[in-house]
């Protein structure tokens, strides 16, 4: 079991339980996944855009990246969705992956001690980033960030989407937990 499992169990429930005061420590809403998603426009003229965008999520997830598809035709873009007649699947635009339990304490371990301070000018992520069911998603500009990639093997930089699920039941909830967990909220 990771350290930061370890610390929600410990630290967190406690804290939460008092702070919300819950009868049940089943109650005390916990992280359910957290996935990173990143968009490669350019993987309709350059698929190799797409390739190295697999292998610098697989880096940074520490899990194989899978990819993502487009679900409808839009032709100013350039981009073909699945195909009835032929039964073709869409044109491939991008790369995610899905962490779940020590896995994605780890990540989110990362993110938030080593990730987030390294950014320049850094006065915290927003706080309204909620989605009004308990979900987080912040977008970070580049990839260089995280530790694992190189600087001499990036041939681009991307940016990508981080959403962090969780089981609260309201935002409230949600901020609160992850604020226990040391995300850096904007004040």
């Amino acid at each position: 079991m990771s350290q930061f499992k370890t610390f929600y169990q410990t630290e967190v429930v406690p804290a939460l339980q008092k702070e919300f005061s819950y009868k049940s420590v089943m109650q005390v809403p916990k992280l359910e996944k957290i996935t990173l998603n990143i968009g490669v426009g350019e993987a309709v003229q350059n698929p190799k855009a797409l390739e190295d965008a697999v292998e610098e999520m697989t880096l940074i997830a520490g899990q194989r990246a899978i990819i993502t598809r487009a679900r409808k035709s839009i032709s100013a873009f350039k981009i073909r969705g699945p195909s009835r007649m032929t039964r073709s699947p869409g044109v491939a635009i991008g790369c995610k992956v899905t962490l779940r339990r020590n896995r994605m304490y780890e990540f989110l371990n990362r993110l938030v001690n080593v990730v987030l301070p390294q950014i320049r000018d850094f006065r915290g992520v927003s706080p309204d980033a909620f989605d009004g069911r308990g979900n987080y998603s912040l977008g970070l500009t580049e990839q260089l960030i995280f530790p694992e990639i190189d600087y001499d093997d990036v041939n681009e930089i991307r940016g990508m989407n981080v959403t962090v699920g969780t089981t609260a039941a309201t935002d409230e909830e949600a901020r609160a937990l992850l604020r226990e967990l040391g995300m850096p909220f904007r004040e």
